[in-house]
C-alpha cells in the first residue's frame, strides 16, 4: 500500500502544481480488474489540461514510476495516464461533467488525502 500512497500523492501534488481542480481519488478495486485507483481532475483550457499531464509525468518519471500508455493528449480535453495500478483521467471541466465518471464508477469509494497519508 505505501508505494500506492506514494504514487497517488506524486499524482495529486502535480495536479495541484498546475493549478488542476475538484481533484477526486477513487478507489475501484472492488469494482475493476482493469486498476485499482482513479484519480480525476478538471482544468480550464486545453494548454492547462495538457500542462496538468506533463507535470505529473514529469514528477512520476522522476520518481521512477512508469508511465504504460497515454491517450488524448492532442486533443487536450481527456488525458488519461496509465501507471498500471492507478489511471489519471484529466479533463477540461465541460468534458469532466458530460462524461461523468464519477457518477460511473458511484459505487467505488472516494478517498481523501488524509488517507492516503
Amino acid at each position: 500500500m505505501k508505494d500506492i500512497e506514494e504514487k497517488i500523492s506524486v499524482i495529486v501534488k502535480a495536479c495541484a502544481d498546475k493549478k488542476g481542480f475538484n481533484i477526486k481519488i477513487l478507489d475501484i478495486s472492488e469494482l475493476s480488474t482493469v486498476t485499482d485507483y482513479f484519480v480525476i481532475v478538471s482544468g480550464n483550457s486545453p494548454n492547462q489540461v495538457m500542462a496538468i499531464a506533463d507535470e505529473i509525468e514529469d514528477k512520476m518519471d522522476l520518481a521512477s514510476y512508469e508511465l504504460l500508455g497515454k491517450e488524448g493528449y492532442r486533443e487536450g480535453t481527456w488525458i488519461l495516464l496509465d501507471y498500471g495500478d492507478i489511471v489519471v483521467h484529466i479533463f477540461k471541466k465541460e468534458e469532466r461533467e458530460f462524461y461523468g465518471l464519477e457518477k460511473v464508477w458511484a459505487d467505488s469509494r472516494e478517498l481523501t488525502m488524509e488517507d492516503i497519508i
